[in-house]
């Protein structure tokens, strides 16, 4: 049994080492034939992010990248690919703060009644692709696709100022307006010069946990996953695998609205035309790079978020800082590929594993019941015939 979690671990690790590994080993090779010194650049990432202001940059990034993550993986377990992610956090967050800005209440409640506007507008978002997909058969890709751009548009619309955005004098931007500072998330301040890290990065590890006991300590997160795996199997032991699919996209949506939370509470206090946008599709990154695992994706979200900020001021040394979105995008390609390598691997090895156990199942069954015709007398009634002991060892070979 030991063993065998053994190579289940071995495996497990595998895949992301593997993809790690090559997907460095191409952006050394692009950079190579571009005329760069990839171990310069390297090694400039590296200083970066000695500075602490970087490192809280990247601690607050990773925060958000987490709970993209997470909501790409409820799907992703589900067996549905939540493509939507980033629409959904948009518009809850644009939705949130307009709610936000709008009302006065004490703190803890102002801060609850942003979050949960948040939650229930994304969760509507996506539950318009659970529905499609459980009464008519719609790919729950093509909808969430679709509801990505409707997002946008609508997201466009409602902010402009004859609606029910704000244009601060003298400034292009549009915006929600300002969120009295009752609705503020606290964050952990580490000095003027580093700055500070979000109240609600710890929300999101938070969130990492009960992701982690809900699809794996309890009934509900069983039937989610046996549903995922064969929604005719679930179905035969009372799963309602419809149902399933829609509370699904709704979780997955519910999380992905909290997406936007981290800056929204946490720094900008408003939702304007320069807010954050893309961080769904990075999730989609992060869940495939940490198999869903919530362990796995905190370190992704980590390496994802070290590769934005460390490469921010690249092009002061003569580097493109967009050499980390070729990083991020081998990373996803070299996922792909080595996965399916160590998939593949890996049922070898489970097959050769039980061909060697039945190997040794029938040897063993031999030896506790040898030839009577061998003319040694082993086969006599009145000779002393095999223990308890290695029969038992024989039968559950």
């Amino acid at each position: 049994m030991k063993k065998f979690d053994k190579d289940r671990l071995i495996l497990g690790v595998a895949g992301p080492a593997l993809a790690m590994v090559v997907a460095f080993a191409l952006t050394t090779v692009v950079l190579l034939a571009s005329g760069k010194d990839p171990f310069r650049l390297y090694q400039l990432m590296s200083d970066s992010a000695q500075y602490v202001d970087i490192q809280v940059l990247i601690i607050n990034q990773a925060g958000t990248y987490y709970l993209a993550a997470l909501a790409v993986a409820v799907g992703f377990r589900m067996n549905l690919f939540n493509i939507g992610v980033d629409g959904q956090y948009r518009l809850a967050a644009m939705m949130a703060a307009l709610v936000g800005a709008n009302v006065n209440l004490p703190g803890p409640l102002h801060i609850a009644l942003i979050v949960i506007v948040a939650m229930l507008v994304g969760a509507f978002w996506a539950g318009i692709a659970g529905i499609l997909k459980t009464t008519r058969g719609v790919s729950e890709v093509v909808a969430t696709i679709m509801l990505n751009a409707i997002a946008t548009s609508l997201i466009a619309w409602l902010i402009q100022p004859t609606n029910l955005g704000v244009q601060p004098a003298g400034s292009n931007n549009l915006t929600t307006g300002m969120i009295p500072e009752s609705g503020w998330f606290p964050g952990l301040s580490l000095g003027a010069e580093a700055g500070h890290i979000y109240g609600f990065t710890f929300v999101a590890v938070a969130c990492g946990i009960v992701y982690w006991f809900v699809l794996g300590r309890t009934r509900f997160g069983f039937d989610l996953r046996a549903t995922g795996a064969s929604e005719s199997a679930a179905q035969a032991s009372g799963v309602d695998a419809k149902k399933m699919t829609l509370t699904a996209m709704l979780i997955s949506g519910g999380v992905a609205g909290l997406v936007g939370m981290p800056t929204l509470l946490g720094d900008s206090h408003t939702y304007s035309l320069d807010f954050p946008a893309g961080i769904g599709f990075v999730g989609i990154t992060i869940a495939l790079l940490g198999r869903n695992n919530p362990v796995g994706m905190l370190f992704s979200a980590l390496l994802i978020a070290f590769l934005d900020k460390t490469s921010a001021s690249l092009d002061q040394f003569g580097y493109e800082k967009e050499i980390a979105t070729i990083m991020q995008g081998l990373i996803v390609i070299a996922v792909v590929v080595s996965y399916e390598l160590v998939r593949r691997y890996g049922l070898r090895r489970q097959q050769q594993k039980v061909g060697e156990e039945l190997a040794a199942g029938g040897a063993l069954t031999t030896e506790a019941h040898p030839d009577p015709t061998s003319g040694d007398g082993s086969g006599d009634d009145s000779g002393s015939g095999p223990s308890d002991k290695t029969e038992k060892e024989g039968s559950a070979l």
